[in-house]
């Protein structure tokens, strides 16, 4: 009979569970529906001026135009390519250079005053500079954005070495690991659950910044689509490209989550 009733109360609160996961992911599909109908309503009504704030619908009509030129697609891979190249730049020194900061004192003692004035400068500032060491072309893109992912991606990275526990590191120094084999084994894993939180960061700011150099250095890419289309005041094609970068974040966000997952199954989601 004990057994029995701990067999429902397990069933009912699995079922609950389920429950709950699919309450939170009917609500997380709903609230921006419901969005959209208050724009769009707002809009209809008159409580929205449509000159700048255009309803949802009045911008769908500009998607069909933007994707049979072709221009969309191509400013969204040109984008793409920029963002992926320049993270490549900035994440792995980044990463590398945050390991061995962890794992040094006196490294971390030397490189911590250069870090702690280099990272509160705004990176859209140092853009004038950026263009005239490297010019109008695309190494400039990728500068700009490699400056702002280095450093989010150091720290975070600093921080998850400095959270490993002691006695891990004892450990492998114990069993005769060398410098590489305690970046690869113990300071890299250890530290990989704040080096996510880093990317996703760095990864939020690698959009924020390709758009800021396009507005200003380039020809192609959505922050040129965004840029002119405001100069020429079309307005939808302007909230268009921002669609498409807002969804370009939601969808790698996605990816990064699927990612930690598989390389850190020990972090699995926590219930609030």
């Amino acid at each position: 009979m004990t057994v029995k009733v701990r067999t429902g109360r397990a069933v009912r609160e699995r079922v609950g569970a389920l429950g709950e996961v699919a309450g939170e992911r009917l609500v997380s599909i709903l609230s921006p529906i419901l969005l959209l109908v208050l724009w769009e309503g707002a809009g209809r009504f008159g409580l929205l001026d449509v000159r700048f704030f255009p309803p949802p619908t009045a911008i769908a009509q500009a998607f069909p135009t933007l994707l049979a030129s072709g221009e969309l697609w191509d400013d969204t891979l040109v984008s793409l390519g920029r963002i992926a190249i320049g993270f490549l730049i900035g994440a792995v020194p980044g990463l590398v250079l945050g390991l061995a900061m962890g794992l040094s004192r006196y490294l971390r003692a030397a490189l911590n005053p250069m870090v702690g004035a280099l990272y509160p400068i705004p990176k859209s500032a140092i853009l004038p500079l950026l263009i005239l060491v490297f010019g109008t072309g695309e190494a400039s893109k990728y500068a700009i954005v490699a400056s702002g992912v280095f450093f989010l991606v150091l720290l975070n990275t600093v921080a998850g070495v400095l959270s490993i526990e002691p006695v891990y590191l004892d450990v492998g120094r114990n069993f005769g690991a060398g410098r590489l084999q305690t970046f690869l084994t113990v300071a890299l894993p250890g530290a990989l659950p704040l080096v996510f939180t880093g990317i996703r960061l760095a990864w939020g700011t690698a959009l924020i910044l390709i758009v800021v150099g396009e507005i200003f250095v380039s020809r192609s890419g959505l922050g040129y689509l965004i840029n002119n289309s405001y100069q020429t005041f079309q307005v939808e094609k302007m909230y268009a490209g921002l669609i498409v970068l807002s969804a370009i974040g939601y969808l790698s966000f996605l990816l990064l989550d699927e990612l930690q997952r598989w390389l850190i199954p020990w972090r699995g989601a926590r219930a609030v």
